[in-house]
């Protein structure tokens, strides 16, 4: 189908990536995930630094992860090393 360029919003900005058109529902609904999951610890913890929400969203998903019911013939590592990408990335920007 080819790629599309595409922004994903996190932490109130933006992010431009290229996707391909049949992940875009997949990257979208992980940008969705990762701020629902941001509010959430907000909310719990009161917590406003958004570094802090990300660090712990990201050891969230992390440890989701590792959960042996989610290694699927190898997709965790898949996982982990797209979660070290968007961590490299949102700290970059940060």
């Amino acid at each position: 189908m080819g790629e599309l360029s595409v922004k994903i919003k996190i932490a109130d900005r933006e992010y431009p990536m290229k996707v391909e058109a049949e992940d875009e529902a997949k990257i979208r609904a992980a940008g969705k995930q990762i701020n629902e999951r941001m509010k959430a610890y907000r909310d719990r913890f009161g917590i406003d630094d958004k570094q802090d929400l990300l660090a712990m969203v990201a050891f969230d998903c992390l440890v989701d992860a590792m959960q042996p019911e989610n290694n699927h013939d190898g997709t965790d590592v898949a996982v982990v090393e797209k979660i070290s990408a968007l961590h490299h990335l949102i700290s970059q920007a940060l």
